[in-house]
């Protein structure tokens, strides 16, 4: 008499909940994130459209008795002689360019470390892993005194330089380079006598696309919302970025007289600093998101 062994159960489907509790459980804790992270922004978008005397008169998250959002923003541009487009334009100046070197930098950082051979590879390796480690706030007196040696601060060039230079991004992109970039594909622009560069650029750039999308919207992000480097370098109104600039206003709103003025500028352009950053990750989400989804993927 033979014997047939009990049918083996069947795995779950990967979408099924297997503890109802559990589940329910990580969806009121993601909730309550979600409730965390986007009261800040509630609160200042409701804030942003009350006029001066509601501001002051009405709970946080109460709307105003009208809509002064426009009024507001009229306010924001036209105070101190506009000084406010100069520290945009001076924001956007730092972006755009401190962005785009650092992005470009990481790019040819990256796809040497993972697919060129060279001596000292291994040891730059550790010195871009370490560095990654360091708080870019613990160089900062460092770099300020540097700079003071050579007569940049109060310039442009004392926030643009630092940075050009992204450990993170550097390592993002090796990560991502080492799997997006097929070796074979480089083998065949060599034998068909591309050099280096040549094949960098017709090959790895097309390849590294999500990932260089990703190292954009970071650097963008970090330099956009750059705070303390600023501070110690700049000295002249007429350079300071929109955190700069903004405190400065804040400042001046707890002071007797212009309080109730800046108060209404201080909210409604902490508003407008933020848009730019929402509109960006939201036109570029699907890259970013496929640039971290494979970049964390090492074989």
């Amino acid at each position: 008499m033979t014997t047939t062994a009990p049918p083996r159960p069947r795995n779950r489907p990967l979408h099924t909940i297997a503890n109802p509790r559990k589940s329910l459980t990580l969806t009121l804790v993601t909730a309550l994130f979600a409730l965390y992270c986007l009261l800040p922004l509630v609160w200042l978008v409701i804030n942003a459209t009350k006029t001066q005397p509601d501001f002051v008169t009405t709970p946080g998250l109460a709307p105003g008795h009208s809509f002064a959002l426009l009024d507001n923003i009229g306010q924001v541009f036209t105070y101190n002689g506009g000084i406010f487009v100069r520290w945009l334009l001076n924001t956007l100046l730092y972006v755009v360019v401190g962005a785009s070197v650092s992005t470009a930098l990481a790019a040819l950082g990256g796809y040497s470390l993972a697919k060129l051979r060279f001596t000292g590879k291994r040891a730059f390796l550790f010195v871009v892993l370490g560095s990654i480690s360091v708080p870019g706030i613990a160089l900062a007196i460092p770099q300020f005194l540097l700079f003071a040696q050579l007569g940049l601060t109060n310039t442009p060039w004392a926030v643009l330089l630092p940075s050009f230079l992204n450990p993170f991004g550097l390592y993002l992109m090796w990560v991502f380079a080492a799997e997006a970039v097929p070796g074979g594909l480089l083998e065949a622009a060599e034998i068909d006598g591309a050099g280096p560069f040549r094949t960098f650029w017709r090959i790895g750039v097309p390849l590294l696309g999500p990932a260089t999308v990703t190292v954009l919207l970071f650097s963008v992000v970090s330099i956009w919302n750059n705070y303390f480097l600023p501070l110690i370098m700049l000295k002249d109104p007429a350079w300071y970025p929109l955190t700069i600039g903004i405190n400065q206003w804040n400042k001046l709103a707890s002071t007797a007289g212009n309080g109730e003025l800046l108060q209404n500028l201080v909210i409604t352009s902490s508003l407008l600093t933020i848009v730019p950053l929402i509109l960006a990750f939201v036109s570029l989400q699907r890259y970013w998101q496929s640039g971290l989804a494979l970049g964390a993927v090492k074989g």
